[in-house]
C-alpha cells in the first residue's frame, strides 16, 4: 500500500512465498546473523529498512505514520485473507499433492502438520503416505487398520528427527504396514535430507518400508540412500 501511494519513493516489492516451516527457519538464521536483540524477537513477522531491523508489524505501522503521516486503513482480517490467498495459490503451484495431521499432546489440540508429498518423483510412497492420513483404504488382509488416526510419535531424536506411524495396535514402533502389504521397496532417493522438516518413511533395510515415517529436526544427510524422503 505505501508503494501504490509513493511509487517513486520505494522500490517494487520482491515476494518470496515459503512453507511455514521455511520461514521459520528463515527467522532463526536471520537470529543468528544479527544476535544481539534478535534473541529476544518473537514475533512471526519481521521487518527491514534498508537492511536494519525495524521491527513487526506493529513497528512498521508506527514507522509508516511517523515517517510518511500514512496509516493501514484495512482490518487485519483483510491482509490474513489476502496471505491465505497467496498461501493456496503457492501450494498448487507446486504441482505437489499436501496432507495434514491434527496432533493432540497429553489429550489437548496441539495443531496442524501441513506436509508437502513429492508425488512427482515418489509416487507409490506418496500415496502410501496420503491413503494412512485419509484412511480410506479400510483395513488391510492382515485386519489391521491403515490409518494413522490414533497413532503416535513414538520416538523423538532431539536435533535428530521425530518418528511415528506405527499403526499396529500399542504403537511401540516396531510395527505397522502399508497399504500395499505388509511392506514395500525403496522407490526413489532423489528428495535429499537437506534441512528440518524433511519427511521421510522408516525401515529396517533396504525395501522394507511400511507405514513408519519421520520427520527431520536439521538437515541429515547421512540419511540420503539409506531412507526414502518424499
Amino acid at each position: 500500500e505505501l508503494k501504490q501511494k509513493f511509487p517513486d519513493a520505494f522500490l517494487d516489492p520482491k515476494i518470496e512465498p515459503l512453507l511455514e516451516c521455511d520461514w521459520h527457519v528463515y527467522l532463526w538464521e536471520k537470529k543468528r546473523e544479527l544476535r544481539g536483540e534478535m534473541w529476544q524477537y518473537s514475533s512471526s513477522l519481521i521487518c527491514f529498512l534498508n537492511g536494519h531491523l525495524l521491527g513487526n508489524e506493529e513497528e512498521l505501522a508506527s514507522w509508516a505514520k511517523n515517517q510518511w503521516n500514512f496509516a493501514f486503513a484495512r482490518p487485519q482480517a483483510f491482509y490474513q485473507a489476502l496471505t491465505q490467498e497467496y498461501y493456496s495459490k503457492h501450494l498448487q503451484r507446486t504441482g505437489h499433492q499436501f496432507v495434514f495431521m491434527d496432533v493432540e499432546i497429553g489429550g489437548e489440540p496441539a495443531g496442524r502438520l501441513l506436509f508437502e508429498l513429492f508425488s512427482d518423483v515418489c509416487l507409490k510412497t506418496s500415496e502410501n503416505f496420503r491413503a494412512l492420513c485419509t484412511g480410506e483404504r479400510g483395513q488391510s488382509q492382515s485386519g489391521l487398520t491403515l490409518s494413522y488416526k490414533g497413532s503416535v510419535f513414538h520416538r523423538v531424536v532431539p536435533n535428530g528427527w521425530v518418528q511415528g506411524g506405527d499403526i499396529s495396535p500399542g504403537g511401540k514402533g516396531d510395527g505397522g504396514e502399508s497399504i500395499y502389504g505388509p511392506t514395500f521397496e525403496d522407490e526413489s532417493f532423489a528428495v535429499s535430507h537437506t534441512k528440518r522438516g524433511i519427511l521421510g518413511m522408516a525401515n529396517k533395510g533396504a525395501h522394507s518400508n511400511g507405514s513408519q515415517f519421520y520427520i527431520t529436526l536439521q538437515p541429515a544427510l547421512w540419511m540420503d540412500r539409506k531412507y526414502v524422503a518424499f
